[in-house]
């Protein structure tokens, strides 16, 4: 029987990248052996944006709204010290996407699509190995204006640590994904939370998520 981790052959043990055979249904292609083993694909959803836009509000409600479709999972729950890598720009961290990638794809073969909740761009997923597991992987950015990100940040627990210069490198992030998700590969839909009741934020990531559900 295949195992759950698509890493991993099942017939020699090898863990590697292993080859992805497009047929009637993907199959995975071991490198080592050439074993072929078939798995579900299916669409990664990644609601993303700067924190304090409301990914973290939203997501529990997807997950009441939607939780017969969709697995609904934090990123944040993995942000441990042995996933963490030296960044060059702030935003990478591809052992930590990685392992979300392979989480994800676990938990696909179960038959239900994962949305990620986090701080992510396309370009920290798009490029990596696992990114072969998914069909597709669609995304969603709430923002808002830079002073109501700040208020809003500021007014978290301390022990989040959100300092003065952290905020400003939030609001530069916000900002540039608010100029570039266009124009990202592939393009990143925005739905602004500035002044948008709750109700109105889980409700356009439940007509995204519905919208791109596999038959």
């Amino acid at each position: 029987m295949p195992g759950l981790d698509l890493k991993i052959c099942p017939a020699c043990g090898d863990r590697g990248d292993h080859g992805v055979a497009e047929l009637p249904s993907p199959v995975l292609v071991c490198r080592r052996c050439g074993n072929r083993w078939p798995f579900v694909r299916l669409p990664l959803f990644a609601l993303t944006g700067p924190s304090g836009a409301g990914k973290s509000t939203v997501g529990p409600l997807l997950a009441r709204r939607l939780g017969d479709r969709v697995v609904v999972l934090e990123q944040d729950v993995l942000w441990t010290a042995g996933l963490r890598e030296p960044e060059d720009d702030g935003y990478g961290q591809p052992r930590f996407r990685s392992t979300w990638l392979r989480m994800a794809a676990m938990i696909h073969q179960s038959g239900r699509p994962v949305v990620l909740c986090g701080t992510v761009v396309p370009a920290e997923l798009e490029s990596l190995p696992e990114r072969a597991l998914f069909t597709e992987i669609h995304y969603l950015a709430y923002i808002a204006d830079d002073e109501v990100l700040a208020e809003r940040l500021r007014r978290r627990p301390a022990w989040r640590e959100w300092s003065e210069p952290r905020i400003d490198e939030m609001i530069e992030f916000a900002d540039r994904l608010r100029a570039q998700a266009a124009t990202m590969r592939p393009p990143v839909r925005l739905f602004d939370t500035t002044d948008a009741p709750l109700d109105a934020a889980v409700d356009a990531a439940c007509r995204w998520i519905l919208a791109r559900l596999p038959d």
